[in-house]
């Protein structure tokens, strides 16, 4: 278990760039797939911002950014690989795998490819990659891994303060 968080990474690193291959070799861009009618589509999208869109065409800062996380999440990985907490590896191993993954995008094509869509009602909501479903599902688990740990902790608190009775 020492080590699985790169192999997490790795794994969620292969998976988004195959999946990205495929979709931009078989589809243009704003071309639609229906998988379940209007609800998920994939549609390739080529973003050159942040999430959502956001702060369009700022590649170096985006990719300085994300070396300077990469770099903290590797270093946080190798300080707490040995403490037994696997839901915290493993989240951060989601988050690693996924930020590598639209690393390697904006480094060598200056814009992140995105395919799932998902539009519930009139609201669609924005375009994703399985890079980014890895960091979704990695901040939730570390979450999740924080509110266990503080429930843990309540559990072992002595009560009345730490004063026991006479």
């Amino acid at each position: 278990m020492k080590y699985a968080s790169y192999w997490v990474a790795l794994i969620v690193l292969v998976v988004d760039q195959i999946t990205k291959k495929i979709v931009s070799s078989v589809m243009e861009v704003g071309e639609q797939i229906s998988v379940i009618g209007e609800l998920f589509n994939i549609q390739l999208y080529k973003n050159n911002g942040a999430a959502f869109s956001m702060l369009p065409n700022q590649r170096l800062f985006f990719i300085v950014i994300t070396l300077a996380v990469v770099i903290g999440i590797l270093w946080y990985i190798r300080k707490n690989r040995s403490s037994g907490r696997v839901l915290l590896m493993v989240a951060l191993g989601l988050i690693l795998g996924g930020a590598i993954g639209n690393l390697v995008d904006r480094a060598l094509y200056g814009e992140v490819v995105d395919f799932f869509k998902l539009t519930f009602g009139s609201y669609v909501f924005p375009i994703f990659n399985i890079a980014d479903i890895g960091i979704t599902i990695g901040v939730l688990l570390i979450l999740l891994e924080t509110i266990l740990d503080v429930r843990n902790q309540e559990s072992k608190a002595p009560r009345n303060g730490g004063m026991q009775p006479d």
